[in-house]
């Protein structure tokens, strides 16, 4: 029997003393310039040199922040761009990221119902027993979209449970438009997103999604940017793990994101991808660490973690 994905993210969050996560998001023309300039990798036009430079990156950048975060994010749409070529290149840094000990989220917003969603759930988060596939790991948790309501959930929440696996439902964006339709009031005063909370956790909170920390293996993507008033979701869904984006770049601050997290460090995973995966941009570190772009990496995420960790402060 698989182990319990809820259960695993207590011990990696506990053991790395922190709710940051690092969110891969490659685009080529930000990369580091030892990169770009490799003889082998120096043509954007090249799928097969953007890949392979992609993917040089993003290992490089995993092997430098495993032993401080507990997960890495793994964004497809930045691979999906290159079809077969980068496809192919997820599920290798997919295997990458396992073999440094990460838990890995896929961030693939997968959202249908019927024989759709068992596909699409099967493709994400079943490991293959098929013949030439067996070497072929997925995620150990996805992000689906919830809109479809139980019937676009069920399926994806069944494939985890079989396979020691997890879900996060897209709940409330990080966006700035997103309270157009996310906030939308209903005749009963409900909001749009609280609706959906609601239909989630009914699914999340069925005994046999817990696991022995009391967690569910189905959670919820809230934006750190979202109103003070998704707080109150914390609070009602105590079973729930949140994953929390928009910390960085996207502007929500340490405080904002902390919010979601229990008063023990547990129950939410903090993402953060350009602010980090591109430190090297920043004056504040390319002037301490220069051309060592992994530095600069590295320096980033312990500056985030310290940012975090006086944020809970507060909170206590």
């Amino acid at each position: 029997m698989a182990s319990h994905f809820a259960d695993r993210l207590c011990e990696a969050v506990q053991a790395k003393k922190t709710s940051l996560v690092v969110g891969l998001d490659p685009v080529y023309s930000r990369l580091p310039a030892v990169i770009k300039n490799h003889r082998q990798m120096n043509d954007e036009q090249d799928a097969a040199a953007a890949v392979d430079a992609i993917f040089d990156f993003c290992t490089q950048t995993m092997r430098v922040i495993a032993p401080m975060v507990p997960a890495v994010k793994i964004n497809i749409a930045y691979f999906e761009k290159y079809l077969g070529e980068g496809i192919e290149t997820y599920y290798s840094l997919v295997a990458e990221a396992e073999s440094l000990g990460l838990e890995i989220i896929g961030d693939v917003k997968r959202g249908d119902i019927g024989h759709t969603a068992e596909h699409y759930a099967q493709a994400h988060l079943k490991n293959s027993e098929l013949v030439g596939l067996e070497d072929t790991i997925t995620p150990d948790a996805i992000t689906i979209n919830g809109f479809s309501g139980a019937d676009g959930i069920v399926p994806f929440a069944t494939v985890a449970d079989e396979q020691g696996k997890g879900v996060f439902v897209w709940i409330r964006g990080s966006n700035p438009s997103a309270a157009a339709i996310q906030d939308f009031v209903g005749a009963d005063g409900q909001k749009w997103y609280e609706k959906l909370a609601q239909e989630v956790a009914a699914i999340a909170e069925q005994p046999e999604h817990l696991g022995e920390s009391g967690y569910s293996n189905i959670g919820m993507i809230v934006g750190g940017t979202s109103p003070e008033q998704t707080t109150a979701l914390r609070n009602t869904y105590d079973k729930i793990w949140f994953l929390v984006p928009g910390y960085g770049s996207q502007g929500a601050s340490a405080v904002d994101c902390i919010r979601f997290c229990k008063t023990d460090g547990t129950g939410a995973l903090i993402n953060a991808s350009r602010s980090i995966i591109y430190a090297y941009e920043k004056p504040q570190y390319k002037d301490q660490f220069g051309e060592n772009w992994k530095k600069c990496i590295e320096q980033a995420v312990i500056d985030a973690k310290i940012d975090l960790s006086k944020a809970m402060q507060t909170k206590l």
